[in-house]
């Protein structure tokens, strides 16, 4: 499909000057979104590759920050396209953006379930009295209180991001810190039971595999575009920060527990920081550690939920879901649209507590890493079709460097991933298709479905 030249010059959405945010916020949008609860139990999932993790995480940082750099460049290329739908539609035809974004979208509330559920779990840790209280109730509670803070706007909604990032970053400090402490104070704890698991490209791949799904969201700062202050310049800076920031602070607290705790112990610990904080810094300090768990969920949970309302509010105003989700209230906020994507979270979280938490937990991050690689993959294509059509500001090499790079870590994710994730993202994405058909004939019949940012 061929976009007309008149719609590629749209301006940026006219949102008020006090409903737009600017980098700090995207910044904290990407590394909040990035650095969930995923990363409090990543290194015990790690630790059976032994060293495989650490060049994985090498090579799951060198693709992310190309997928970085392809995210930069088409809100600089692009910035009146919205974000992602909208560079992909430009480039790739409105029904490649559909697909692409419609099992991200479903993948977003998905992970507002497993957030939910997860931080329950360890707030009956911080609070035992809390225990007492049925576990599902209460998860629709926290969701709806973050939805409930996101209908007054994205400033909002920001604001709380910005503040529950500083503090999910605290245990990561210091667990950093600990690590630098012992190096110059006792350096032969670092070598005192290296990992034995050999070196494999098996290994290597299923590591990296593991590091991309805590790697998920660096494409945040690109989501809410309308909403952003220049966003030609905003985006690209804070899309590289947080990435760098999270991908840094990832390969610190994976490599030290690895290098200062046995291998199998480690890998049999369900709550690796809490360990190694018990073992080497301050007894007690598990139960801490589980508050800046709740914390960072809850911080995660917001950013997802926020995402999620833009999300829906573009894909209604490009006239692909229902007119009604881009309703906005009179704080700017997509009402109807952060309503629907709560309920369906909280559909979802009904559901899991007919099974274990980690069993739901589990299922739920394989799918979810599945459905966000058709949107790296589109984003990539797109702006290897900027280059080629030589648009502006995409005619350098270091452009076409970054596209490829991106496409060929895409598709060895594909590869990582398996067959049966790679299944299901083929589920999601046939799954919207009768919707996409219904809301393409109703466009034909009615030219004025289509509500296009003012």
């Amino acid at each position: 499909m061929t976009v007309p030249r008149a719609e590629q010059q749209l301006p940026p959405a006219g949102a008020p000057a006090g409903t737009r945010i600017g980098f700090w916020t995207c910044t904290a949008l990407v590394v909040g979104n990035v650095i969930g609860m995923g990363i409090f139990v990543l290194p015990s999932s790690l630790a059976p590759f032994g060293f495989n993790a650490l060049i994985g995480w090498v090579i799951v940082l060198a693709g992310c920050l190309a997928l970085a750099r392809v995210f930069s460049h088409l809100a600089h290329a692009l910035p009146a396209a919205g974000g992602p739908y909208g560079y992909i539609r430009q480039t790739l035809g409105e029904p490649s953006a559909y697909l692409a974004l419609w099992a991200y979208w479903v993948s977003m509330w998905l992970t507002n379930a497993a957030l939910a559920t997860g931080v329950v779990g360890y707030l009956v840790v911080v609070f035992p009295p809390l225990g007492a209280l049925s576990p599902a109730p209460f998860a629709l509670g926290l969701l709806g209180a973050v939805v409930a803070i996101n209908l007054f706007g994205v400033r909002t909604g920001g604001g709380v991001q910005i503040v529950t990032t500083a503090l999910k970053l605290l245990p990561m400090l210091a667990i950093a810190l600990l690590g630098g402490w012992l190096l110059l104070t006792a350096p032969a704890s670092y070598t005192a039971h290296p990992p034995t698991t050999p070196l494999s490209l098996g290994g290597v791949t299923a590591s990296a595999t593991i590091a991309l799904f805590a790697m998920l969201g660096i494409e945040s700062a690109s989501l809410p575009a309308a909403r952003v202050d220049d966003p030609a310049r905003t985006i690209p800076r804070a899309t590289m920060t947080g990435t760098v920031l999270a991908a840094t602070v990832y390969i610190i607290v994976s490599a030290v527990p690895l290098l200062l705790i046995r291998q199998h112990e480690l890998a049999e610990a369900n709550a690796p920081f809490a360990l190694l904080m018990d073992r080497y810094a301050v007894a007690g300090a598990g139960r801490w550690l589980a508050l800046f768990v709740v914390v960072s969920g809850l911080g995660a949970l917001n950013g997802w939920t926020l995402l999620a309302g833009e999300l829906t509010r573009t894909m209604a105003e490009r006239g692909v879901l229902p007119a009604a989700l881009a309703r906005n209230n009179r704080h700017g906020a997509p009402t109807v649209a952060l309503l629907v994507t709560g309920a369906l979270a909280a559909a979802m979280i009904a559901m899991s507590y007919s099974k274990s938490l980690v069993a739901a937990f589990t299922f739920i991050t394989r799918v979810v890493t599945a459905a966000n690689l058709p949107l790296y993959l589109c984003c990539s294509l797109a702006l290897l079709v900027l280059w080629r059509r030589r648009s502006t500001g995409c005619t350098s090499r270091r452009v076409l460097l970054a596209a490829s790079a991106s496409l060929l870590f895409v598709v060895l994710a594909f590869v990582g991933i398996g067959r049966e994730p790679f299944v299901y993202a083929l589920g999601l994405i046939a799954a919207g298709l009768p919707l996409y058909a219904v809301m393409r004939l109703r466009r034909r019949a009615d030219p004025s479905a289509e509500v296009l940012p003012p």
